[in-house]
């Protein structure tokens, strides 16, 4: 691509923002210099990279790739068998360790990037040793070798003995008032003592240095000397430990050296495409579309240089219908964004950066852009506006390729319209002949006329509304651009007859060449209501859809709720109702212990009564349930009669009447209950339907029956048979049984196992047993009762 062109598109601003994404000097040095690619295959793996890039970081979080510097002159410096200094070093350490963070980061993942990531070499061992015998560019530490540990510990050491020296001498009553400060300083890496000039002789030692002013020496005294020698001898040691040190990870480091190498490269590489991925999340942008056969459709495109809060998006097509676009509209009303657009994505697709559009946005691949855009006026080389560009366009139609893509602004402007309009058709066609594609504008009537009657030429226009005065930057493909020139006057306040005059110069083909456009125009602006209309309609549709299905969530949601309370409440109502059984049962047990059977007989009526009520409370009979009433009194009650007791929905057989009391004793199975004549219904002898009849229909029977002594499981599943042991259990307990059988058989011992277990766990078995000889043996269980 051409440098002008790159930089009349302001493709270089575009790679300046990408810079703000990288972390390294090295990235950013090479996206200053990134140039778009040609060849088809290489464009698309440019653009998968950055895709892969994408999603990784929206799937895993940003990448942290760390700070590293350039190594090329240490690379050669390794080459040649030289040592490195520490702050070399520790960027070699910074590079093998991003290295093992990056392909952590990584993982076994099959994207586009396998390429940069599995040619990592993460050298961790030494790695770690440069960044434990290193501290800073300045300082080796202490444990990067026991000598150089011996050492230092021995220059501390040397150094106290030199201090406590010194301070005896400045903390002396005697020396203190020969010095000039009480302080210990260094001279020449020796310490030394500030002493005043005119005491020169008061202290034995070595001058090292002299104030400016001359009233002051820095005296090394006499005593220290040795301690101060013996400190040179140690950081001559310790320097010559630490080259030794640096010289051994430097031989370490060149065994590594085209792992270094390649590390660094796939480091920098890795910092690129993740800074165009960065910049390509910040813009809100879409891996394109590549089309090998010259195809352009732009969705939504948006400049990615002007305001996203003030850019209006544009829909662009190219290379279909049409291999020309010719755009018109007035001044500042957004044609030369138009064709910064249409060139720039076409750069930035082929250089591997997204652009800010919508999905299935495509872009056609060009060997050659060229731009003839702006004021080419040159004052220096004494060209006109006119000539400067013919100069542009006589380059580029020298250097066309069939599949190079041409941008033109105000083609033909700068000279006398005619002969203007005249050139810029001409040109515009042969670039078509040439197989280019091209999008030029222009204010040239002659060219929307071409546009209509020339094929694989389409006209466009920015669209203005006249009522405000100002372009709404929108651009409509297949609608010429018509004149506002007389709108606008009208609405400056121009003088009617100015303009009525205006118009009689033109001429009949123009008039009428307008009037067609008013024609369309309004045309499309009625379409385009109706549309919009249409679209809100469906909007709306679907945002009632959208609410009526939340409601219907909200509804089954509350309805799974009201089932679930519903059964934690029957659970707890029938958690309850056991707890209040077995007490009435104790009850029951120590009336009939005592053996007071009218106690009993009470109790057990009692019983009766509460069990009836806690039906009641629990199983309400329907609103349309048809009201019992007695149809007995203390007169027409006979014994041996057979009777409802409403209360507990039971029947049983009268055996006395009290008149006076106006009660009736019932033998309801083998239970007496006492019972008011107003609380029983007579019933015809063996009439079942007629109980049924006072029964309301969704209740089941309460009252006692005849209770068996065995029950036989067998067949039955180990669930079903726990279900009816534990109701048969209870049928006894309430009759006052002491024993009962339960049959099981013997087959597998399924069942007789799990009811054994359950009857060892429940409170009213006293004992149980298999049975005997005679009995069924292990067919059959024995309970005991409480």
């Amino acid at each position: 691509m051409e440098l002008k062109t790159l930089k009349t598109l302001e493709y270089d601003k575009i790679l300046n923002k990408i810079c703000e994404f990288a972390v390294n000097d090295d990235a950013k040095e090479r996206i200053k210099h990134l140039e778009p690619m040609t060849e088809f295959a290489s464009v698309q793996r440019l653009l998968d990279e950055t895709d892969s890039a994408v999603v990784m970081i929206l799937k895993y979080g940003s990448l942290q790739i760390g700070r590293i510097k350039n190594i090329d002159s240490s690379i050669k410096r390794l080459g040649a068998g030289g040592t490195l200094s520490m702050g070399e070093l520790i960027n070699i350490a910074a590079i093998f360790t991003a290295s093992d963070r990056l392909k952590t980061y990584y993982s076994d993942r099959q994207t586009a990037l396998d390429e940069y990531f599995k040619n990592l070499f993460p050298q961790r061992q030494l790695a770690e040793k440069i960044s434990a015998s290193i501290i800073s560019e300045e300082e080796v530490a202490d444990g990067a070798s026991p000598a150089l540990f011996s050492i230092r510990r021995k220059m501390r050491s040397a150094s106290e003995k030199v201090k406590d020296g010194l301070n005896n001498i400045i903390h002396s009553e005697h020396y203190r008032k020969f010095l000039q400060d009480a302080i210990i300083t260094v001279r020449n890496n020796r310490y030394v003592v500030p002493l005043k000039a005119e005491h020169k002789g008061e202290i034995n030692g070595i001058v090292h240095d002299m104030s400016a002013s001359g009233g002051t020496l820095f005296i090394e005294p006499a005593t220290v000397v040795s301690a101060n020698n013996e400190i040179h001898e140690l950081v001559a040691k310790e320097q010559r430990e630490i080259e030794r040190i640096l010289a051994e990870l430097s031989a370490e480091a060149a065994e590594k050296i085209d792992e270094l190498q390649e590390s660094f490269e796939n480091i920098i590489s890795i910092d690129v495409i993740f800074a165009k991925a960065g910049y390509s999340l910040s813009i809100k942008g879409v891996c394109p579309v590549l089309s090998d056969r010259g195809i352009m459709n732009i969705k939504r495109g948006r400049h990615p240089l002007i305001d996203p809060q003030t850019v209006v998006p544009q829909d662009i097509t190219l290379g279909d219908k049409f291999d020309a676009l010719i755009v018109t509209g007035p001044n500042t009303g957004g044609k030369t964004v138009v064709l910064k657009t249409v060139g720039l994505f076409c750069l930035m697709a082929q250089t591997g950066i997204c652009v800010p559009a919508d999905d299935e946005t495509v872009i056609p691949v060009f060997s050659e852009i060229f731009a003839d855009i702006g004021d080419e006026q040159s004052i220096e080389q004494s060209l006109s506006t006119f000539s400067a560009h013919m100069k542009n366009i006589v380059h580029i139609l020298n250097n066309l390729t069939p599949d190079s893509l041409v941008l033109f602004d105000e083609l033909g402007a700068g000279t006398d319209p005619t002969e203007g309009a005249a050139l810029a058709t001409a040109i515009i066609d042969y670039v078509r002949k040439m197989g280019a594609k091209v999008v030029a504008t222009t204010h040239y009537s002659e060219l929307k006329l071409h546009a209509l009657t020339a094929d694989r030429i389409e006209n466009a226009s920015c669209e203005f509304d006249v009522d405000t005065l100002s372009p709404t930057y929108r651009l409509l493909i297949g609608v010429p651009g018509k004149s506002n020139a007389f709108a606008i006057s009208k609405r400056l306040g121009l003088p009617d007859y100015i303009i009525e005059k205006s118009r009689e110069q033109l001429s009949k083909e123009s008039v009428r060449f307008e009037d067609v456009l008013t024609g369309i125009e309004k045309e499309r602006q009625t379409a385009e209501k109706a549309r919009y209309e249409q679209m809100r309609l469906s909007g709306e549709a679907q945002r009632l859809k959208k609410e009526i299905e939340n409601e219907r969530r909200k509804l089954e949601s509350e309805k799974d709720k009201i089932i679930s309370r519903a059964k934690e409440k029957a659970a707890k109502i029938i958690e309850n109702a056991q707890e209040e059984t077995e007490e009435l049962v104790e009850q029951i047990k120590a009336a009939q212990k005592e053996r007071d059977e009218k106690e009993a007989q009470k109790v057990m009526e009692q019983v009766r009564r509460e069990l009836g009520l806690k039906l009641k409370k629990t199983k309400r009979t329907p609103k349309n349930q048809p009201r019992q009433k007695s149809n007995v009194n203390a007169n027409t009650l006979k014994p041996g009669a057979t009777v409802l007791i409403m209360d507990l929905n039971d029947k049983g057989n009268v055996i006395s009447i009290n008149k006076k009391e106006e009660t009736a004793v019932i033998q309801v199975g083998i239970m007496k209950i006492t019972s008011k004549i107003s609380n029983l219904v007579m019933l015809p002898e063996n009439d079942t339907k007629e109980l049924m009849r006072f029964a309301p229909k969704h209740k089941e029977s309460l009252g006692a029956k005849e209770v068996r002594t065995e029950i036989d499981l067998r067949g039955m599943m180990l669930e079903d048979a726990l279900i009816e042991t534990d109701r048969f259990i209870d049928d006894c307990v309430m009759a006052g049984l002491s024993s009962c059988t339960i049959i099981h058989g013997k087959g597998t011992g399924t069942l007789r196992t799990g009811i054994q277990n359950m009857l060892r766990k429940n409170q009213r078995v006293k004992s149980y047993r298999s049975g005997r000889y005679g009995e069924g043996e292990n067919g059959v269980t024995i309970v005991e009762l409480k």
